[in-house]
């Protein structure tokens, strides 16, 4: 039964099947008493060594897959091992605010059509410690990029300000799956840092910031901020007028951001005093 199973594009399944992939993902794991989160477990492949190592929580969408997990992971289920939950996993993010009742690590082959959501929701969920999930390289290089380089984004910025560590592990090439993308993948692993958080003002703040990544940084912000306050604040921080937008790092927008909604005006006696 498992072998018939057809890999669905509406789910953006693809199953991967290279077993030296699924040892790396595994080696890469914390040493912790954490939980850990699944999403979309397929056929089970990772699911199978990730209940030898710990007690799994699996969220999958597809009825027909999750129907042969049930009977796959029989045993683990009977003893708790292994917890399974149908459904979509952004509605128990909407309903819940998390994933799990307590810290957790999120290790997943993620599919491709909302990994990015699936992250950005990762980062923001408070139990979420870890961050282990295969996902397309070029969303994987948004990710984990450094600034100056040109795949530098939003999502490198809010990823480098919630978290202590960030890298890709392995690069993933189609021939690792069944069917095959069409495009290589990427593990990718983050450490968040749980004493910060991000309110949803900055993240709109960065959105108008990389609107028109290849054009000047100022000249984007000035569609939704006063030019003259952001001249002084470039002034006041040492950015050049020309810089693009990835040419800036996440320190720097995090003080840009702070002077314009406070309208550039931030007392200045204070900070000659820092």
């Amino acid at each position: 039964m498992k072998n018939d199973i057809k890999a669905k594009k509406k789910f953006g399944q693809n199953f991967l099947k290279d077993q030296s992939v699924l040892n790396k993902i595994i080696q890469s794991m914390p040493h912790n008493t954490n939980h850990i989160v699944e999403i979309g477990p397929g056929l089970g492949d990772l699911t199978k060594r990730l209940v030898k190592c710990k007690e799994v929580t699996a969220y999958e969408v597809d009825v027909d897959l999750y129907s042969i997990l049930q009977t796959e992971f029989k045993s683990e289920l009977e003893t708790n091992k292994l917890n399974i939950i149908l459904g979509d996993v952004l509605n128990q993010w909407t309903n819940s605010g998390t994933l799990h009742n307590g810290k957790y690590d999120l290790i997943a082959n993620l599919p491709y059509y909302i990994a990015t959501n699936i992250i950005l929701q990762s980062l923001d969920d408070v139990n979420c410690e870890h961050i282990i999930v295969m996902i397309q390289k070029e969303v994987a290089d948004k990710f984990t990029a450094i600034c100056g380089e040109k795949e530098y984004s939003s999502l490198a910025i809010i990823t480098q300000l919630l978290s202590c560590e960030r890298k890709t592990i392995v690069v993933v090439p189609p021939e690792s799956f069944d069917p095959q993308p069409k495009v290589d993948s990427a593990v990718i692993y983050i450490k968040k840092d749980l004493t910060k958080s991000i309110d949803d003002k900055f993240k709109r703040f960065l959105k108008v910031a990389f609107s028109q990544p290849r054009k000047k940084l100022l000249k984007n912000l000035s569609t939704s901020y006063d030019k003259i306050v952001l001249n002084d604040i470039f002034q006041q921080l040492n950015i050049e007028q020309n810089s693009r937008p990835h040419e800036v790092d996440a320190s720097l927008y995090s003080h840009i951001y702070k002077k314009v909604i406070n309208n550039g005006r931030e007392n200045r006696t204070e900070e000659s005093r820092g």
